[in-house]
């Protein structure tokens, strides 16, 4: 028979300070309580939010308070001010002095237009009017002529009126001797009266004669002088058939293949003025109404910034935008071409001391009378009024304070609820 260790055990009574075993409804009560906390804590975020949102999906600014720039930020692009394109004012066959992109100097041959049309008109006005100048001519030495005839007979005239009153007297002392009868003094007062009346007519024709000499001789240069303002005319069309450069600048684009003909009226080739360059930009509809002709600008090229002003402002929106003109107000940037790009910014105002918060989405939803302000971890839907606005800022007139936390970007997506959640 095999022998257990029973003989080796020894039975213990249990302590008097021993803890009682713990009842079997003690792990149940605990994992209730912490369902209730759960329960407790998913009541209270939806009473505080109808919907949660992640942080990540929404954009948040707080609402300082500050100077409020308004500006306008553009990319523009370089254009010529000045860039005229020459036309051809008669039809010929156009001889080429030049290719696009050459550098020319005022006054410089660009391109011939053979036109015989009008070197021969030009001819025929001019014969027409070395003859206008002949007769013109004549009508002066005809004139002259008159007037010696006028003055030849009014001289004649005031000699028999001379010689009329002294046979006048020599009769009257006659007959105060009785040496002739009275029929021979009354003849000699006659013949007074008629050298009178001869030299009074003389002396209106030689003034007539002299006036109609003149409008004749006039009336002769007039036509004559007409004739010279048609063959200047004449001339200046057949020296404008020799297209020159208005301005030192830089040759264009050449519209017409060199030795083709082209048509009255028809585009040569374009000249640009190199010195004088402006940057065209499109502006936002919204911001159009601020723009003034003058309003200052700055234009950045490689990083250097270069005074300007508004030139000219289009009166027609075209897709939401209006185009407008930048003009450099000192020196412009060297080595400038056309359709190059560069950044704009025009300065609109400056508001002092004014409560702002940056710009987003927000602003155009609702038209910008609500935005939702943060309490802890909670988006409230609140009633606002937005003043001025810039690029990167708008102003707050009503419903926010200094320090607000303004939902700015992702509100979209609360649809019109009063609360949302944000983790």
């Amino acid at each position: 028979m095999i022998r257990d260790t029973s003989a080796q055990d020894q039975v213990l009574r249990p302590a008097a300070t021993a803890t009682r075993r713990l009842p079997r409804w003690a792990p149940y009560a605990a994992g209730g309580a912490v369902l209730l906390a759960a329960i407790v804590w998913v009541a209270g975020s939806w009473l505080s939010g109808a919907r949660s949102f992640d942080a990540d999906r929404v954009r948040i600014a707080e609402v300082k308070r500050g100077d409020l720039v308004r500006d306008i930020s553009a990319d523009g692009r370089v254009i010529a001010a000045n860039s005229p394109t020459l036309y051809a004012i008669s039809a010929g066959t156009v001889a080429l002095k030049v290719v696009a992109g050459d550098v020319v100097k005022k006054g410089q041959e660009l391109a011939v237009i053979d036109s015989p049309e009008l070197r021969s008109k030009l001819v025929q006005e001019e014969s027409t009017l070395a003859s206008l100048e002949a007769e013109a001519s004549r009508a002066v030495l005809d004139a002259q002529v008159a007037r010696l005839n006028a003055r030849k007979s009014l001289d004649q005239a005031e000699i028999d009126h001379t010689a009329a009153q002294r046979d006048l007297e020599r009769y009257q002392r006659a007959y105060a001797g009785g040496a002739v009868s009275h029929n021979d003094l009354t003849r000699a007062q006659d013949e007074l009266r008629k050298a009178e009346i001869g030299l009074a007519t003389a002396r209106k024709d030689f003034i007539l004669q002299g006036e109609g000499a003149g409008l004749d001789a006039r009336n002769k240069q007039l036509l004559a002088e007409r004739q010279r303002a048609v063959v200047a005319e004449q001339r200046r069309q057949v020296d404008a058939l020799t297209l020159r450069a208005p301005f030192d600048g830089q040759v264009g684009q050449v519209q017409v293949a060199q030795g083709t003909s082209v048509v009255a009226n028809g585009p040569v080739l374009g000249v640009v003025d190199l010195s004088k360059f402006e940057v065209e930009i499109k502006v936002p509809e919204s911001f159009a109404r601020d723009l003034a002709i003058g309003m200052p600008a700055q234009l950045t090229s490689n990083n250097t910034a270069y005074p300007g002003e508004i030139s000219a402002v289009s009166p027609e929106v075209v897709n939401g935008e209006v185009n407008a003109r930048i003009r450099f107000s000192k020196e412009q940037p060297p080595g400038l071409r056309q359709s190059q790009r560069l950044s704009a910014r025009i300065l609109l105002d400056t508001r002092r001391n004014v409560l702002k918060v940056e710009r987003g989405p927000f602003v155009e939803q609702d038209g910008g009378h609500h935005a939702y302000v943060m309490d802890g971890s909670t988006a409230v839907r609140r009633p606002i009024r937005l003043g001025a606005s810039s690029l990167s800022e708008v102003e707050v007139l009503d419903g926010l304070q200094p320090g607000d936390r303004v939902v700015i970007g992702g509100s979209d997506q609360f649809g019109d609820a009063e609360k949302v959640k944000v983790n």
